[in-house]
């Protein structure tokens, strides 16, 4: 779940706390291109504050002009609201829509802050709930649920499932870690570094993650990962990333993979078929060299480089083969060596 909808929750039960007129608001469809995806909230303050936004701000600001202020539209009337916006092209030019751009929006009027809350303490426990609101009534319901699914809303009932934060499970700490700690946490997720080597986490001390001194093939078991986990390999140290990699690719984790050279990643998946047994149909889910190719050279560079596979990969993008870290550099070396033949 990302974590500006968290935000989302927490402002809205806070604001209700406090006695304040609060409006949630969800994208429920989205037709051609739209600012922001389907299942992205707002919470609205009736004296005109916003967290977490639905569009590129034109369409906040028309929803703050329609339900915020005392003569405000929608707070004594249905307890829920359907909007839809950018149906003309002036209206998607007004709201600042791409061309062809619509959006749906639903607008709850006073959520009960006592669901809000029970809600934000499932997902703070790392349960996946489905949010079911009754569009004719504006009760909510939560229930349990098994596996992430997609939002769903017709006539009578919009049902959204909403899960804990995507995690990572870095091994091995220093400067590279750091990097990507701190870029994956701006996009949601919560980070955990596991390092036995004490020494090693001094790189880490101004960050505010979870660390593991664990061997790393426990700190794998310890971290459970599912379907919403990345488990990425930093230390450079096979006694280290190996370990981890061997229980991290027989896992639900969406992404697994290890830092380091082309050589050195053809000679891990050697070690670990000649060794530990495993086959290349087990090791088609371990990446390396990992990043999108951009041609990185510092630490900084190359935490973009991973974050960017690693998001890529969470929102289901298929990255053309081209842009992998070794196809890139292989075409490079045989552009080089076609030019000098030329030559």
């Amino acid at each position: 779940m990302d974590s500006l909808d968290v935000q989302v929750l927490q402002t809205a039960r806070d604001w209700a706390a406090r006695g304040d007129a609060v409006a949630l608001v969800t994208v429920v469809r989205t037709w051609g291109s739209s600012p922001r995806p389907v299942g992205a909230m707002m919470a609205l303050n009736r004296d005109g504050r916003t967290v977490g936004s639905v569009s590129g701000g034109c369409i906040e600001d028309d929803l703050i002009d329609r339900h915020a202020g005392p003569e405000a539209q929608g707070w004594d009337g249905a307890p829920v609201a359907t909007l839809r916006y950018g149906v003309s092209a002036d209206e998607a030019h007004r709201f600042g829509l791409p061309c062809g751009g619509t959006i749906e929006l639903v607008v709850e009027f006073a959520p009960a802050p006592d669901t809000t809350a029970a809600l934000l303490a499932q997902l703070r426990a790392g349960q996946l709930v489905r949010r079911t609101v009754c569009l004719e009534t504006g009760r909510v319901t939560l229930s349990a649920s098994d596996r992430p699914a997609p939002l769903q809303c017709d006539a009578r009932t919009l049902a959204v499932t909403l899960g804990p934060a995507y995690r990572m499970l870095l091994i091995g700490a220093g400067n590279l870690a750091a990097y990507v700690a701190t870029i994956a946490g701006f996009n949601g997720f919560e980070v955990t570094v596991c390092d036995p080597r004490r020494e090693q986490l001094h790189t880490l001390s101004d960050l505010n993650l979870r660390i593991t001194t664990e061997m790393p093939d426990d700190a794998v078991l310890a971290f459970r990962p599912d379907a919403r986990s990345c488990i990425v390999a930093l230390s450079h140290d096979p006694k280290l990333d190996d370990m981890a990699l061997l229980e991290a690719i027989h896992s639900e984790a969406f992404y697994v993979g290890a830092i380091g050279s082309r050589r050195n990643n053809r000679a891990r998946r050697e070690r670990f078929v000649t060794h530990f047994g495993e086959s290349p149909a087990s090791l088609a889910r371990l990446r390396g060299p990992i990043g999108l190719y951009i041609g990185s050279k510092t630490p900084a560079e190359i935490a973009v480089s991973l974050m960017a596979e690693v998001i890529a990969v969470k929102n289901g993008v298929a990255v053309p083969p081209g842009l992998g870290v070794e196809a890139a550099k292989n075409h490079a070396e045989r552009a080089a060596l076609a030019a000098s033949i030329d030559l």
